[in-house]
């Protein structure tokens, strides 16, 4: 979802013939709840499906989903919960109530296997999309035009962010909310859950890989050098001090590194020193050098280059929006 679009005021997941529990309350947690006590954002909220009334669970048990198809004529946002039932073609009339929402402007978040049915509506071709890992083969196969990544967390591609498996989707949905209202608000949401507001890496640290010793002294020194990280922005940080302070040697560091985030401490570096600029951006009226100072991006024309890939704006554009929309006094 971009960031400079309307915030999501309606909601609507749409389930089909039967539902995943878990990816469903996924959504129920992020955009279902009233936590206007909090300051966080309040939705209007709505379960549908083709056929509304009680929908089975792949759990054992059944839900009451109180509306149609015509929720999604008015949502600004429709989630997609993961879709147990793969074997089954989609019924025509749902399919063509997600092209139509597209159509009209409203964003799609797909959790999981919910990518299938945007796909057989027709609505990933060009994309790349996001999948659990295990299904990513078969989506690949069935949708040769979609362009499948079996090795992210999520993925936006225009109006469409996908996730992989389960737990990826509140990775995805924190992503919409982030977008939408920025990173203060994700941030403060995801304290609520009790979750990491943003997680490095991709599916590759799930599928039949190494799990580090929980407890080991390579652990315990990686652990320190995370949370020492993002207190030491503004300061040169190379691969090489940070394996001296984990007492280890580069190449061993940057591999165990990479075993435990699942990407490597270039990006994860650089990814910690995107989250502050943008926050400093949000939240403070520093200028855009010290913005780049502050979060060790370095120059402005660095930080402008890495916020255009990233959000594909300029830093003076993402300050205009989040602080005339977010900021103090909104």
């Amino acid at each position: 979802m971009t960031p400079f679009g309307r915030p999501p005021r309606e909601v609507a997941v749409l389930l089909g013939a039967r539902a995943a529990t878990f990816e469903l309350g996924i959504a129920c947690q992020v955009f279902g709840l009233d936590r206007s006590a909090e300051g966080l954002p309040v939705y209007d909220f709505a379960l549908c499906a083709a056929r509304p009334g009680l929908v089975p669970t792949s759990s054992g048990f059944s839900i009451e989903v109180p509306h149609g198809l015509e929720r999604l004529e008015s949502a600004d946002l429709v989630v997609l919960p993961a879709w147990p039932a793969l074997e089954e073609p989609s019924p025509p009339a749902l399919l063509e109530a997600l092209r139509g929402a597209v159509e009209r402007g409203a964003r799609v978040l797909s959790i999981c296997t919910g990518a299938h049915v945007l796909a057989e509506a027709g609505l990933l071709e060009g994309r790349r999309v996001a999948t659990h890992w295990q299904y990513a083969p078969r989506l690949a196969e069935r949708f040769p035009r979609v362009q499948v990544d079996s090795q992210v967390l999520y993925v936006e591609d225009g109006p469409i962010v996908s996730s992989a498996g389960a737990a990826a989707g509140i990775d995805a949905a924190l992503h919409v909310v982030r977008s939408a209202h920025g990173s203060a608000v994700a941030n403060a949401l995801a304290r609520r859950m009790v979750v990491p507001p943003h997680r490095e890496g991709g599916q590759a640290q799930f599928v039949e890989t190494p799990v580090p010793t929980p407890g080991s002294s390579s652990d315990a020194a990686l652990a320190g050098v995370l949370a020492w990280v993002p207190e030491h922005l503004d300061q040169e940080i190379s691969v090489e001090s940070l394996a001296r302070r984990a007492h280890l040697a580069p190449r061993t560091f940057a591999r165990r590194f990479r075993a435990l985030t699942g990407t490597t401490p270039h990006r994860w570096v650089l990814e910690q020193r995107l989250v502050l600029a943008e926050r400093l951006l949000e939240s403070t009226e520093l200028p855009v050098e010290a913005v780049a100072r502050r979060s060790g991006v370095g120059s402005p024309d660095t930080l402008r280059h890495h916020l255009a890939a990233r959000r594909g704006v300029s830093p003076a554009a993402y300050r205009a929006t989040f602080r005339a929309v977010h900021g103090p006094g909104s």
